[in-house]
């Protein structure tokens, strides 16, 4: 394991180093790793991994004809490497339960079923594991516990295996009955692509991600946008003006920079002008947000955002109400002026 310092708490990490592919398809050589599921993580987990030499099958649902037809599109053979989700769980050694959070409890009651000594049951998020007076989610004393979850969508995943790079992933084993835990866990982090893998808990790995998702990765860095681009409409600004002083700069440059490089070298290599502001408007920013984002964990962690989670998902009119509450956002007018600038950006006419 590498070792890292952040400020004198140091982690140990798995890198591909010490962990190379050539040693994870020694340790999963004679294993059949069934992804259940073929929305978000499933495909690009799937294959990278049959990519990178690993006996990999998928479970699905012929019903399911979006996911289904996705996986036949992909090269997945029905009867040899595309099942219905019980047979690719019982022909299974390694099952990587990739549903959705509500269809893993919805399915969970047949999957169980077909859990054998030995096998292994991992996860790419906690959610199930950790909520389990909520989910019923709870695996047989016979089988290993795991978890790889990488730190980014499926999409990212897949596009950067294709590149040759990868995308960092956390990992934890919440019961190891064959011994082999932990070493199945790092064999499956690196051949789904990951770049390194740092140590996580179930625990830690859902309450961040929940926090995450709904505060700086999606729902508050929404929320900024859409206050900022109303601020400056009302004052007169144009909605392009708007939508490139609040998205558009963001997203096609500084963000860029931030990625590559850090915060400070960002600021660093900004006007002074700006430097100052930003310097001087973090602090008033992180004190308004830092209550809210208080009140956000702790919701996560009492298991209230999972209580909401599970009864939308599982309301009948689900995808309609969802479909109503993304066409709102599409057709308001800030995303409206976004997709009329998104069309006029360099090799886009």
């Amino acid at each position: 394991m590498a070792r890292i310092d952040f400020g004198g708490t140091s982690e140990e990490i798995i890198t591909r180093d010490e962990f190379p592919v050539e040693k994870a398809r020694e340790v999963l050589r004679d294993e059949v790793v069934a992804v259940l599921g073929y929305g978000v993580q499933g495909p690009a987990q799937a294959l990278d991994m049959r990519d990178n030499g690993i006996n990999v099958i998928v479970g699905g649902s012929p019903d399911r004809k979006r996911s289904w037809e996705k996986a036949l599109k992909d090269g997945w053979e029905p009867g040899e490497t595309l099942f219905p989700f019980e047979e690719a769980a019982e022909r299974g050694t390694i099952v990587q339960y990739l549903v959705s959070d509500a269809a893993q409890v919805l399915l969970w009651p047949e999957i169980k079923t077909h859990l054998k000594e030995g096998d292994a049951l991992c996860f790419s998020h906690g959610f199930s594991i950790v909520y389990q007076d909520q989910t019923g989610v709870v695996p047989p004393e016979f089988v290993d516990v795991i978890m790889v979850a990488p730190k980014g969508s499926g999409t990212t995943l897949r596009a950067n295996f294709l590149a040759g790079t990868g995308i960092n992933g956390s990992y934890a084993v919440y019961h190891d009955y064959t011994g082999r835990a932990l070493e199945r866990t790092f064999a499956l982090g690196i051949a789904i692509g990951s770049g390194y893998l740092f140590p996580t808990t179930f625990e830690n790995e859902v309450y961040s991600d929940l926090t995450g998702e709904r505060g700086v990765l999606m729902g508050a860095l929404a929320g900024i946008m859409e206050a900022q681009y109303e601020v400056l409409r009302q004052h007169g600004h144009t909605p392009s003006e708007a939508f490139n002083e609040t998205v558009e700069e963001l997203t096609q440059s500084l963000i860029r920079l931030v990625g590559q490089n850090g915060m400070d070298w960002m600021y660093a290599n900004c006007s002074t002008t700006a430097q100052r502001g930003a310097l001087d408007w973090r602090h008033t920013f992180r004190e308004a947000v830092a209550p809210v984002f208080e009140e956000l964990y702790e919701r996560v962690v009492s298991g209230e955002e999972t209580r909401i989670v599970l009864e939308a998902n599982s309301s009948p009119d689900y995808k309609e109400k969802l479909e109503a509450e993304l066409r709102e956002m599409r057709e308001s007018e800030m995303w409206q002026a976004g997709a009329q600038v998104r069309a006029l950006r360099p090799g886009t006419v």
